[in-house]
């Protein structure tokens, strides 16, 4: 859910309440493409990984927010696709899309092991085991 251009090509698309076909990132500003090279959909920037808010979580309907979405988390649900977590920097509301093949894979890596490398408590806790 990023920024969308102005006079951006038409396509029908049931999760995209702006159905555009492209996109500029909130954050970075690369013209993205909707659909992917997996046949899918996306609604984050791949280089980035930063959205825009445009989809209620509650309803799968359009939002009124539209403040950007940061990236926050990796998480990989029981059938094994990892999925980004999204937070509103506006709103607050979460929201998750899947990680594409596309997307960059250094990014992706860094988000998910950010809680090894970061953990809450100090590690030579460890060291005594």
């Amino acid at each position: 859910m990023a920024d969308f251009q102005q006079g951006a090509s038409r396509v029908s698309h049931p999760r995209n309440p702006l159905n555009t076909s492209t996109f500029s990132c909130v954050r970075c500003r690369l013209t993205v493409p909707v659909a992917t090279a997996d046949g899918g959909q996306r609604n984050h920037c791949p280089s980035c990984l930063h959205s825009r808010h445009v989809l209620d979580q509650d309803t799968g309907g359009p939002s009124t927010c539209r403040g950007a979405m940061s990236p926050i988390a990796i998480a990989v649900p029981r059938a094994g696709d990892w999925t980004v977590i999204h937070r509103c920097v506006r709103c607050d509301e979460l929201a998750s899309d899947p990680v594409r093949e596309d997307d960059n894979q250094l990014v992706v890596m860094r988000m998910a092991v950010r809680p090894l490398a970061q953990p809450p408590f100090p590690l030579e806790a460890f060291g005594a085991l």
